[in-house]
């Protein structure tokens, strides 16, 4: 479980969230079966099933974790959506022309003078440049992907 916890902390780090959610996270990328029950989960990582609640009811609503019953059982399972990773990347990625655009804005309510317009300026200038160079690389990265299922 000490990967868990690493993989915990580096969601609490990175991303702002609870270590519970990179817990929970690790364990459905590692485990086997790839399905877990609310019980299972529990059991794995040695968390309350309330607590999981919430946690799992985050990964759903990011589309991290996708949730399916089986027929004749009453239990939810969830597992990690493989497909969640590059979308949840590229919703990050696309962030930045939303602070560019609040970056902007501060342009023009500090107006002209220097010493506020090259702290501005400052933090428009990585993220246009940063902004400007992830749509050519997620060309490659779709592409890639795309010989890779065609060679499938």
């Amino acid at each position: 479980m000490d990967w868990c916890d690493r993989v915990g902390a580096y969601f609490a780090q990175n991303a702002g969230l609870a270590p519970i959610t990179g817990r929970v996270m690790a364990w459905l990328m590692i485990c086997d079966p790839a399905e877990q029950s609310p019980a299972e989960l529990s059991a794995a990582l040695g968390v309350s099933r309330a607590s999981l609640t919430s946690t799992l009811r985050i990964l759903i609503i990011t589309g991290l974790v996708r949730r399916s019953t089986r027929p004749g059982s009453r239990a939810s399972f969830y597992r990690v959506v493989d497909e969640a990773w590059a979308a949840a990347l590229r919703q990050r990625m696309l962030s930045l022309g939303a602070f560019l655009d609040l970056v902007e804005a501060g342009r023009k309510l500090v107006g002209p003078d220097p010493e506020h317009a090259s702290r501005l300026d400052a933090a428009g200038e990585v993220y246009r440049w940063f902004a400007e160079e992830i749509e050519p690389l997620w060309e490659r990265f779709e592409a890639r992907r795309a010989e890779r299922d065609d060679a499938q």
